[in-house]
């Protein structure tokens, strides 16, 4: 199932999960109260399985991590940013669609 690719990372994993990686990471910056969020969750899912092999999906809930979502100045959520070589290289606000967030990930490979 796809889903079982999405890792959720938190502050005292963050550096190792995804700003050390040698794949592109999509974060997906959300909250459980967030009904976009949710909205967003199968279409994060899809991507994730998609893009298997080639670049990573985790997700990092705001309310409990708010010094990185702070750092990347997430001001609403959802919001994904994609990383490369630990640099912030793509984002998108918003419930956006399945093709934006293929697309976010594919200029980063």
């Amino acid at each position: 199932m796809a889903s079982d690719l999405i890792t959720n990372v938190t502050e005292a994993d963050f550096k190792a999960q995804v700003l050390d990686s040698d794949q592109p990471v999509l974060v997906d910056f959300w909250a459980t109260w967030c009904a976009p969020c949710k909205a967003l969750a199968p279409k994060i899912a899809d991507v994730a399985g998609d893009f298997d092999g080639r670049a990573r999906v985790v997700k990092l809930d705001i309310d409990k991590n708010r010094k990185i979502a702070m750092n990347y100045n997430v001001r609403s959520i959802p919001t994904l940013i994609v990383f490369k070589n630990g640099e912030a290289v793509g984002s998108a606000v918003g419930n956006v669609d399945k093709a934006k967030i293929a697309q976010l990930l594919s200029e980063a490979l």
